[in-house]
Parts: structure tokens; C-alpha cells; sequence
């Protein structure tokens, strides 16, 4: 007797003491959990207060800045190259001041959505937000870049057919486009739900029944970088090609070097800063759909694979949010009156064929002088 509850003792007290080591050890996971979220939220939170603070500041500057310049232009051409830069400017703006307060509020509320959105409804808009606003930036960025090319290879059709009402026409095809593109998950077609770590919402890419709205919204945004790429490599080479065929000494030649340096040097950072911020995000959701996780998952799934997703899934949206932030700044602000030079630029190829033949003439002209310079002074000797 005394041996077995000896032994009942024992077990009794092994069993107590584990369960003491477990209610400690998942105490203590629970506090650092909600050390972790507390911090994370803390800290998380400059982000969206930053980025919503730069993007503001840049695109409120650009918009200023187009809107003088506009009001001061007579040349159709400058004004549809102005329509654009404004739009991309008005667009990154607005798409800065609809989605970064209600991230901002996420945060303040420890990163519990549901606190500010019982219903879900904010959820939705959050995430026609996410899509409009990305895709009109990737599709205005498309239209700019066809414009410039346009300008520099064709200046003579340019010129003719690229009018004002065309460029507003064509901005106008654009939003509207990517708008209902955006709202199909309003009629059934896609859904957004929230994204990890709770803060913000986008298409879900976890279920069949959305692969087609996410899947479109990739290919969209791949093809619309691909289109950037493509004109801007092709304006570079117009631009080198024209430069080759006007080099020489005359002042002139050096304008048309030190134009055609500049506009090369914007154009290779626009694509860098295009491929930094955009591949990422749509790569990894080619990638998450293929694998149908979603970053809603993110909680639920303890898959180191699916977690390390789901992080690059953040900082890649972040980074899409700093194009926003970069537009301004690589297409107008870091460039000292970007406008002005390119129509310099554009009328200088528009006005080639005239010019070449001038600087031919005086070629000539100068040549016949110093012939006949020769001769008289040989004449006297």
C-alpha cells in the first residue's frame, strides 16, 4: 500500500508539475506573443505614417509644379506630356490618401481589424483601392512611356495625330478601365480579404475560385512593365542614334549631347525604379496562386515556407506603395524643369531634317571662305 501511493504520490505530483511547466511555458508564449505584436505594432506603424507623409509632400510639389507649367504652355505636345506626369501625380496622391489612414488606424487599434470594420464593407474598399491605384500607376507609366517613344522615333505623325483631347481621352479610358476592372469582386468575380499581419486587404490568391481575378490582375500588371521596358529602351535608342548623327563641335551638337545624357540617365532609373518596386509583388503572386496560399493564411499555417511568403508578401506590398512615393521625384522633382527639356528635345528631332540641313549649308559656306581666304593670300605672296 504505502509503495503504490508512493507512487500514486509521485505521479500525482509529476503529473501537477507538468502541468505547472505547461501553463508557464504557454503563459510566457502568450506574453511575448503579445510583446511581439505590441512592438510589431508600435513599430510597424512609421511606416504608413511616413510613407503617407512623403508620398503627399512629392505629389502635392509635382502637381503644383505641372499645374504653373500647364497654365503657361501653348504647344499642345508640352500640355498632353504635362496631362500625364499630372495624372500619374493625382493618381499616386489619391491612392496614398484613401489607403494610408485607414492602415494607420489598424495599427493604432493593435492591429485588429475588426475593431474599425465590423462589417467587412472597409475591407472592400480597401482593397479597390489596392487595385485601382496600382494598375492606373503601371498603365499611366505604359502611356507616358509610348508617348515619349512616340516623340522621339515618329515626331512628324507625333505632331500631327497626339493632341490634348486625345491624351484626356486616353487618361480618362484608362481610370475608368481599371475601375471596373478593380470592382468585379463587388459582382463575384475575385474577393478581397485580409492580408498579414491584419492591416491591410487585397485580392485573396489562396482559392480556385479567385485564380482569375488574381491571375488577370498579375498578367496586367507584367504586361504593363513589359510595355514600360520596351518604349524605354526604345526612346534610348532613338535618342543615342539621333545624337550620333549630330555630333560634332557646334553648339548645338553639345545641347543636343547633354539632353539626350539627361533623358537616357531618367529613363534607366525609371525602369529600375518600376522592376524594384513592382516584380516582387506580382512574381510572389503568380507564385502564392500557383501554390494556392494566400497571405490570410499566414495565421493559421505554421509552414516556415508559408510564413517566409507571407513576409515577402509585406515588404513587397510596401514596396509597390513606395512607388507612389518615387514617381514624382524619378519622373518630374529629381530632374530640374524635366518638361521643359524634353520639349526641347522633341523639337529639336520634330525640327531635324531643317536643322541638318543648315549646319550642311554653313558647313559649306565656312569651306568656301577658307578656300577663298587661300587664295587671296596666296594671291599677295
Amino acid at each position: 500500500m504505502l509503495n503504490k501511493d508512493g507512487c500514486d504520490s509521485l505521479e500525482g505530483l509529476q503529473i501537477t508539475i507538468g502541468e505547472m511547466l505547461d501553463f508557464n511555458v504557454s503563459k510566457s508564449l502568450r506574453e511575448g506573443n503579445a510583446t511581439k505584436n505590441s512592438s510589431c505594432g508600435s513599430v510597424s506603424v512609421g511606416f504608413p505614417i511616413t510613407m503617407m507623409i512623403t508620398g503627399m509632400v512629392g505629389n502635392s510639389l509635382a502637381l503644383i509644379l505641372v499645374y504653373i507649367s500647364y497654365k503657361k504652355k501653348e504647344n499642345k505636345r508640352k500640355k498632353s506630356f504635362l496631362l500625364c506626369i499630372g495624372s500619374l501625380a493625382l493618381t499616386d496622391l489619391f491612392g496614398q490618401l484613401l489607403t494610408s489612414p485607414i492602415v494607420i488606424s489598424v495599427y493604432r487599434a493593435d492591429l485588429k481589424w475588426e475593431r474599425i470594420d465590423s462589417s467587412g464593407k472597409l475591407c472592400a474598399f480597401f482593397g479597390v483601392c489596392m487595385t485601382t491605384f496600382g494598375l492606373c500607376s503601371l498603365f499611366l507609366a505604359s502611356a507616358m512611356a509610348i508617348e515619349r517613344a512616340l516623340a522621339i522615333t515618329n515626331p512628324h505623325w507625333y505632331s500631327n495625330h497626339m493632341k490634348t483631347s486625345v491624351t484626356k481621352q486616353a487618361l480618362a479610358v484608362i481610370w475608368c478601365l481599371v475601375l471596373l476592372f478593380a470592382l468585379l469582386p463587388t459582382a463575384g468575380v475575385g474577393e478581397y480579404t485580409h492580408q498579414w499581419p491584419g492591416t491591410w486587404c487585397f485580392i485573396s490568391t489562396g482559392d480556385r475560385s479567385n485564380m482569375f481575378f488574381a491571375i488577370t490582375f498579375a498578367v496586367l500588371g507584367i504586361f504593363s512593365l513589359l510595355v514600360t521596358l520596351f518604349c524605354n529602351v526604345v526612346t534610348i535608342r532613338g535618342l543615342i542614334i539621333r545624337c550620333k548623327t549630330k555630333s560634332g563641335m557646334s553648339q548645338s551638337s553639345k545641347q543636343w549631347e547633354r539632353l539626350t545624357t539627361e533623358t537616357v540617365i531618367q529613363l534607366l532609373g525609371i525602369m529600375c525604379v518600376l522592376l524594384i518596386c513592382w516584380s516582387p509583388l506580382l512574381v510572389l503572386m503568380l507564385r502564392m496562386i500557383s501554390n494556392q496560399v494566400s497571405s490570410h493564411d499566414c495565421k493559421s499555417i505554421a509552414s516556415r515556407d508559408v510564413q517566409l511568403d507571407c513576409n515577402f508578401f509585406l515588404t513587397a506590398i510596401r514596396l509597390a506603395s513606395l512607388n507612389q512615393i518615387l514617381d514624382p521625384w524619378v519622373y518630374l522633382l529629381l530632374r530640374e524643369i524635366l518638361f521643359r527639356k524634353f520639349c526641347i528635345v522633341a523639337n529639336a528631332v520634330s525640327n531635324c531634317s531643317i536643322e541638318e540641313r543648315k549646319e550642311t549649308q554653313s558647313a559649306l559656306d565656312a569651306l568656301n571662305k577658307q578656300k577663298q581666304d587661300s587664295i587671296n593670300l596666296h594671291k599677295c605672296s
